[in-house]
């Protein structure tokens, strides 16, 4: 949603990391959520050579719409989706990779 969102040139939700309990959690979810229902193709439609800044190391970094977009919004979500499924089966919640995949489009 964030990517998004910078992409579109639009101001970010305020996510604060305090997620200590499942209702902080369902409720940074909730915003999230709100921030992509309020984004329209139209937004971002044309914006593959816009400048996005974002910060990476303590440095800002300037990359174009679609290289941010592919070379790092996209693989922080499979970075976290990754990690999230590693230590559930560390723990041993019944999870296989069907649950990371996800189902298969027919």
């Amino acid at each position: 949603a964030l990517g998004a969102a910078r992409v579109a040139g639009v101001s970010l939700p305020s996510l604060p990391n305090q997620d200590n309990s499942f209702a902080e959690i369902y409720a940074r979810i909730d915003k999230v959520i709100d921030c992509l229902k309020g984004l329209s193709p139209s937004q971002i439609d044309g914006k593959d050579d816009a400048k996005v800044t974002v910060t990476i190391g303590g440095q800002p970094q300037e990359l174009t719409g679609q290289n941010y977009l592919y070379h790092f919004a996209i693989l922080q979500v499979q970075f976290h989706a990754t990690t999230a499924y590693d230590l559930l089966r560390s723990v041993g919640v019944p999870i296989g990779k069907i649950d990371y995949l996800g189902p298969r489009p027919r």
